[in-house]
């Protein structure tokens, strides 16, 4: 939480990751400014850290995601998904005491420019925030926020924003009828964006065999999770079945990726890449030559959610959205331990363990700044 320093007013913490070397990160306080009218000043509650905050770091510039909350020259900060209280308001509409559910700095607080104000939510309309997807800006309003559940603010955090990128893939697939195919094979399948996209086919065809691609050491957790309905070591990718397949790649891993489309070769209908890390790399093999079967094309969640509200409404989208999580929610019980920590140290910390790949899968993370 903020804390008052002197006669100056309030002091900010925040966590600056430097650009181009994201395993650095330090601890910095500012004095907050001033309050403008139609501002509203947020006390970061909670936020989980996950490997989805990581590839914002990792690919920050090329997609705008330094942008979103202004740090010294050379360093950003992470945005992270999580919940806020309003602590001083100098807008009408917002009152002091809401608590809010969105798209937080790694630090202590934010102030928001509240704008497009309705019962369930408001958007930030601060100026440099305007080029970034509208997705990113919403903020929920808890009071009236159909996705809100009180006893389920942790897994929101940790699984939400992943759930509904998978949500997205799996739409998408679906309306495109799958691509011909008739068995859909996810790589990094213990992550959880990777969760998600399994429930979520599931839900919406069933039809389609879900094929987990995983570590030899996470083959039991996966299996565990009951989301797939087959899965398989990474050094077993040659016993999948040659059949008409779609591949969902979460691992960033372009060797991998190299063997599955070598191994499925023509029954291979398409290829989607998210994370947006070496996206380049993941479309070759070794030395620069040209992956059998389809091009993998980068799957870009916030232009295909713009897409999904303007195709179903606001209402409807969200109606079905909600339902799917209320699915997963229900699938997923208990399988993530949830960890709360306290303070943006531990925030730092986890942030770094999280780049070297040294966070337990079945580990959810939230801290309380």
């Amino acid at each position: 939480m903020p804390r008052t320093f002197g006669p100056w007013g309030m002091i900010f913490s925040e966590v600056h990751v430097r650009k181009g070397a994201v395993q650095d990160a330090v601890l910095a306080e500012r004095e907050a400014p001033a309050l403008a009218d139609g501002m509203v000043r947020l006390a970061v509650e909670s936020f989980s850290v996950t490997s989805n905050n990581v590839t914002y770091a990792v690919v920050g510039d090329g997609f705008g995601y330094w942008d979103f909350f202004p740090a010294p020259e050379g360093f950003g900060i992470v945005p992270m998904w999580g919940h806020a209280r309003v602590i001083e308001s100098r807008c009408p509409d917002i009152a002091v005491g809401e608590r809010v559910y969105g798209y937080l700095p790694m630090a202590s607080h934010l102030d928001v420019r509240a704008g497009k104000i309705t019962a369930s939510g408001f958007a930030d309309m601060a100026e440099h925030r305007q080029p970034m997807s509208p997705i990113y800006n919403q903020y929920a309003r808890l009071a009236a926020d159909p996705e809100h559940d009180p006893a389920h603010e942790a897994e929101r955090m940790i699984f939400g924003p992943l759930f509904r990128t998978g949500f997205l893939i799996a739409y998408f697939m679906n309306a495109n009828d799958w691509f011909g195919a008739s068995q859909l094979v996810i790589t990094s399948a213990s992550s959880k964006t990777a969760l998600g996209l399994a429930s979520a086919a599931r839900d919406q065809s069933p039809q389609i065999k879900r094929i987990g691609l995983t570590s030899p050491s996470n083959v039991s957790f996966v299996e565990a999770s009951g989301l797939y309905d087959q899965v398989v070591a990474y050094d077993a990718v040659g016993t999948l079945a040659a059949q008409p397949s779609v591949s969902v790649d979460f691992a960033g891993n372009a060797g991998l990726l190299g063997q599955v489309h070598k191994h499925l070769g023509d029954s291979l209908h398409y290829s989607c890449l998210v994370g947006a890390t070496h996206i380049e790399a993941r479309s070759t093999l070794g030395g620069g030559s040209a992956m059998p079967g389809p091009k993998p094309v980068l799957f870009f969640a916030p232009d295909h959610a713009v897409a999904l509200f303007r195709e179903l409404g606001p209402e409807e989208a969200t109606r079905q959205i909600a339902a799917a999580w209320q699915g997963f929610l229900a699938a997923t019980q208990g399988s993530i331990a949830i960890t709360r920590l306290h303070g943006l140290g531990e925030a730092r910390r986890v942030f770094c363990a999280m780049v070297g790949g040294k966070v337990d899968p079945a580990q959810g993370i939230v801290i309380e700044p």
